[in-house]
């Protein structure tokens, strides 16, 4: 049996991260659940990467999140001839003070938005697996630590293609969700048009950067019954041996949809997970990690495709009760 406990987090501190999610919704209008998501990814000390096509508020939301939190924050356009360097830092060599000395790149931030990171070449995209992975980039054999928090959150368009350089697995399972934004409804549209100004540009932070540590921290006291847990498993085993996917979800995205759907559960005030929270996030989490057969990739675009067999491996996992 699931047996409660206290959330380790204080009412004020999960007050004000309401209060973030409610701000947060004012700069992106109409799409709460997209909301909800970059916060428990936040929570979750997880990146996020937004795949949709440009103008629908990928950047407002990455602007926001990091005025939010009080927090530094930095956008990265990436090119095609943007090198490792550009990103990382490099090591000059001073010569008033007859040393080498290191210059921090802009991943030096809390919030990095690497904006287009698919127009970036491979040896530019991996300059960011170290930092994503183990908080620290090595430049000339030196270690050098990021601050905390430090978040990714990168964009792509899934439409335009022409000079593009598509993730590979390695770099896409570093990313704790994939979510796309999608046009605003008629009303939230409506809204946005009649705003003069940004709300993102406006917003005062709410939560300092020691109550997000302390956040963050409770993250890992919300309870997962066994239950749930098999149930997670079960999905990820499901993906492992369906006829239409090449290639399952990892230990390490199994280890993702654990710590997200405890995060969720935060988000949401409880001290406790439920399977609800587990299917919610399943397409968030795992879509981007799994990958289609040669057949089912020729007749549909990869992502939708792998979202409606994701879905039909829902359907076929008993729900624990």
């Amino acid at each position: 049996m699931l047996q409660r406990q206290t959330v380790y987090a204080s009412a004020s501190a999960l007050s004000r991260l309401a209060e973030i999610e409610s701000a947060l919704g004012e700069a992106l209008r109409g799409k709460s659940d997209v909301v909800r998501l970059a916060l428990v990814c936040l929570l979750a000390r997880g990146h996020l990467l937004i795949e949709d096509v440009p103008g629908v508020g990928k950047t407002t939301l990455a602007q926001a999140l990091a005025k939010l939190v009080q927090s530094s924050f930095h956008r990265l356009q990436f090119t095609s001839d943007m090198l490792p360097s550009d990103v990382l830092g490099v090591t000059i060599y001073n010569a008033r003070a007859e040393a080498f000395e290191f210059k921090a790149g802009p991943v030096f931030t809390n919030f990095l938005l690497a904006d287009e990171i698919n127009r970036a070449t491979p040896k530019t995209q991996s300059a960011l697996l170290e930092a994503m992975n183990e908080k620290q980039v090595t430049i000339d054999g030196r270690s050098h630590t990021l601050p905390e928090p430090f978040m990714v959150i990168a964009t792509q368009n899934p439409v335009e293609h022409h000079g593009t350089y598509p993730l590979p697995e390695s770099q896409l399972d570093r990313f704790l969700m994939r979510v796309r934004i999608g046009y605003p409804d008629i009303a939230a549209e409506r809204e946005i048009l009649r705003r003069t100004e940004q709300v993102a540009k406006e917003a005062e932070a709410v939560l300092g950067s020691e109550e997000l540590a302390s956040l963050q921290a409770s993250v890992a006291h919300v309870l997962i019954d066994d239950a749930i847990v098999d149930y997670m498993l079960a999905i990820v085993e499901k993906t492992r041996n369906h006829e239409s996917l090449s290639l399952g979800v990892s230990p390490r995205g199994a280890q993702a949809i654990y710590k997200a759907t405890q995060a969720y559960a935060l988000v949401d005030g409880r001290d406790y997970a439920t399977p609800d929270d587990v299917k919610r996030l399943v397409l968030p989490v795992f879509a981007h990690r799994v990958s289609l057969n040669a057949r089912v990739a020729l007749a549909a675009r990869s992502t939708e495709a792998a979202e409606r067999v994701l879905q039909e491996i829902l359907t076929q996992v008993d729900v624990p009760l």
